[in-house]
C-alpha cells in the first residue's frame, strides 16, 4: 500500500511522518531535523529556495515517498474563528459565507484563500437556534509562497490545513471527555484552544514559544544557542537540576504563558455560562520541559496531561518526543 508523509516545519525544527494509511494508521517512519532557515513560512525567493533544499534533502536522506504529502499551516498566518449565526441548510451557507468572512476574517476578500465547517448544526430552525461554523481564512500569496517550497522540489502537496485542526484530530476528541484546553507550544508560537463535548469552541493563538526559553537561557548564562537548546531540554523547570538555575530563569516567561491559558479558560466560561475547563493538555515539542506539567498544574489548579499522539497507532513509533508529533499525525489521520 502506498505511504503518505506529513510535514510539520516549524521555525526550529522540521517534522515528517510517514505512515501508511490503514486502520490502525501505521506508521513507516519519523523524521526530526534542524530547520537552518529559522521560520516556518518563508518570506523572500532566497528562504524559500533555501528552505527548498533543506526538504529536499531530507526527503532524500530518510526515503520518504513524494505522493501524498500533507502540510499544516502554522496557525499565525491564519485567522480561525469560530461563529455563530441562524441555521441554514449547505446551500444557504455556501451563499452566505463571504459575508460572513468579511465581518470576521481581517482580509480582503480578493486576496482570501478560505474554508469553513459546520461544526453543529440544530435540527430546529427556530429563531432561537444558531449553528456553529469553523471559519479559516489566509492569504492567497502566503499560501502561494509556502507551496512553492515544495513545488520547486517536485512535490505537488494533497493536503493543507492548519495546525489546530490537525493538533485538533491527533486527541481524537469525544463527546463525554471532560472540557479540555488544549496548548500546543511549538518554538515560535503557542496555540490554544478549548474542545467541549468533542467540539472545537475557541482558538487562540499567543505569541511565544520555546524559542524564547532558549534565548533566555542563552542570554542569562552566556551559553550559545545548541547549548541553551540543550539545557532548557535537560533541566527544564525542576527545582533540583543546576541548584535550580534554569527554574529561575524561564519562570517569568513561563508565568505569562500560565496567564494566557488562564485568560483562556475564562474567556471559555463567558461562552459557555455554568461550564468550566477540566484539563489541560499540553502538545508541541516545547511543552516537554522537564517539570512544566506539575508547574501547570500547581498553578492552575486542574488536571495536566502531555498528549499521546501516537494511542491507538502501530507501527515505527518514537520511544522519546511523541509530543512533538502532534501535527504530523493529525494531518494523517484526516479521512481515515
Amino acid at each position: 500500500m502506498p505511504s503518505s508523509v506529513s510535514i510539520d516545519v516549524g521555525s526550529y525544527t522540521i517534522k515528517a511522518v510517514q505512515a501508511k494509511k490503514l486502520k490502525p494508521l501505521t506508521i513507516d517512519r519519523t523524521v526530526e531535523v534542524f530547520n537552518p532557515v529559522g521560520t516556518a513560512m518563508p518570506t523572500d525567493d532566497v528562504a524559500v529556495d533555501k528552505l527548498s533544499k533543506v526538504i529536499d534533502t531530507m526527503f532524500q536522506d530518510h526515503s520518504l515517498a513524494r505522493t501524498d504529502v500533507r502540510l499544516s499551516l502554522p496557525e499565525h498566518v491564519v485567522s480561525t474563528k469560530i461563529i455563530s449565526i441562524p441555521v441554514l441548510n449547505d446551500a444557504e451557507l455556501a451563499s452566505a459565507i463571504n459575508w460572513q468572512a468579511e465581518q470576521h476574517i481581517p482580509i480582503p476578500l480578493d486576496e482570501l484563500s478560505l474554508e469553513y465547517q459546520v461544526l453543529s448544526r440544530p435540527k430546529t430552525r427556530d429563531k432561537q437556534a444558531q449553528m456553529r461554523v469553523l471559519l479559516v481564512g489566509v492569504r492567497k500569496q502566503v499560501i502561494d509562497k509556502y507551496l512553492d517550497v515544495f513545488l520547486r522540489i517536485g512535490i505537488e502537496p494533497t493536503l493543507l490545513e492548519t495546525n489546530v485542526l490537525s493538533v485538533f484530530r491527533a486527541m481524537q476528541p469525544k463527546a463525554d471527555d471532560p472540557t479540555t484546553l488544549v496548548v500546543h507550544m511549538g518554538a515560535a508560537t503557542t496555540d490554544m484552544f478549548v474542545v467541549h463535548e468533542g467540539e472545537l469552541r475557541f482558538v487562540y493563538t499567543y505569541g511565544s514559544g520555546g524559542q524564547v526559553l532558549s534565548r533566555t537561557i542563552e542570554q542569562a548564562i552566556q551559553l550559545d544557542s545548541k547549548q541553551a537548546e540543550q539545557y532548557k531540554r535537560t533541566y527544564g523547570i525542576e527545582p533540583d537540576q543546576l541548584n535550580g538555575k534554569i527554574r529561575e530563569v524561564l519562570l517569568p516567561i513561563l508565568r505569562l504563558t500560565t496567564l494566557e491559558m488562564q485568560k483562556t479558560m475564562q474567556f471559555f466560561v463567558t461562552l459557555a455560562p455554568g461550564e468550566t475547563v477540566k484539563r489541560i493538555l499540553l502538545s508541541g515539542g516545547a511543552s516537554q520541559l522537564p517539570g512544566y506539567v506539575q508547574y501547570v498544574t500547581e498553578q492552575l489548579g486542574v488536571e495536566v496531561l502531555m498528549s499521546s499522539p501516537f494511542i491507538g497507532v502501530s507501527g515505527e513509533i518514537p520511544t522519546t518526543n511523541q509530543a512533538a508529533f502532534s501535527v504530523c499525525t493529525g494531518l494523517l489521520m484526516r479521512e481515515l
